[in-house]
């Protein structure tokens, strides 16, 4: 009995392995390329040096990222002074009769005094009250208001880093996000980005490192587009400075 049972389990692995020659052989076939047996060679590790070395002027990387977050459906503003960013955040509010904002605890969001600016709203401070369920007051919110962390000019991206501070549901679950960019953290290229994460060490990097392209976008295997499912439906990014 034992000898037909292992003979029964070597004849089926034997079928599965000729099942699986036969699968690669197929592709190989539909490619037009021989079987590999051997793992290729990578010799080369991260970019080329001549991407490493590509850089864009500053107006460049204003023209480059303005047109990328605008083609994913984003909204770009081009301001000067952080004055002119509460001007252009109080004017949204009330042209779109926004009741309810969650901003970021953050040094430079707090001096726009926006709680003594937004007559009409409710402005809530992340993480301030520790009695408050901040989730829930994110997803109520109308707008969300953050200061990113970085963005990038080829990719139309910009990231947000979470902390105590920065919850990352002031960035995901209010209707309208505004993101205020410094143009000094505008970099041509993702990798200028990404290095800082690598040198800071694991230790002290954040609990979410969230990469913003535009508003919500979600698609099923009909290819309807629907925007706002995953995240906010609409995004202001402001370039100060």
């Amino acid at each position: 009995m034992a000898d037909t049972h292992k003979q029964w389990l070597e004849k089926l692995e034997a079928n599965s392995r000729t099942k699986q020659e036969q699968f690669m052989n197929d592709i190989a076939a539909k490619l037009r390329h021989p079987r590999m047996y051997e793992k290729p060679q990578h010799p080369f590790r991260g970019a080329p040096d001549f991407w490493n070395t590509f850089e864009w002027t500053e107006e460049e990387r204003i023209k480059g990222f303005t047109e990328n977050f605008l083609s994913v459906g984003g909204h770009v503003a081009r301001l000067q002074t952080m004055e002119d960013a509460k001007a252009y955040i109080v004017n949204k509010a009330e042209e779109m009769s926004a009741k309810y904002v969650v901003r970021q605890n953050e040094p430079e969001l707090a001096a726009l005094d926006l709680e003594g600016s937004l007559a009409e709203s409710q402005v809530s401070v992340w993480n301030t009250d520790a009695d408050q369920y901040w989730r829930a007051r994110a997803a109520e919110a109308d707008f969300g208001i953050v200061m990113a962390d970085h963005a990038v000019a080829y990719t139309g991206s910009v990231t947000v880093l979470s902390s105590p501070e920065k919850g990352r549901s002031v960035s995901l679950l209010p209707t309208v996000l505004i993101i205020i960019i410094p143009l000094e953290r505008l970099k041509t290229r993702l990798g200028e980005v990404l290095v800082t994460f690598d040198e800071a060490g694991r230790e002290k990097l954040p609990a979410g490192i969230h990469f913003i392209s535009g508003p919500s976008r979600s698609s099923d295997i009909e290819n309807d587009l629907t925007i706002g499912v995953h995240g906010p439906g609409i995004v202001y990014a402001l370039l100060v400075g």
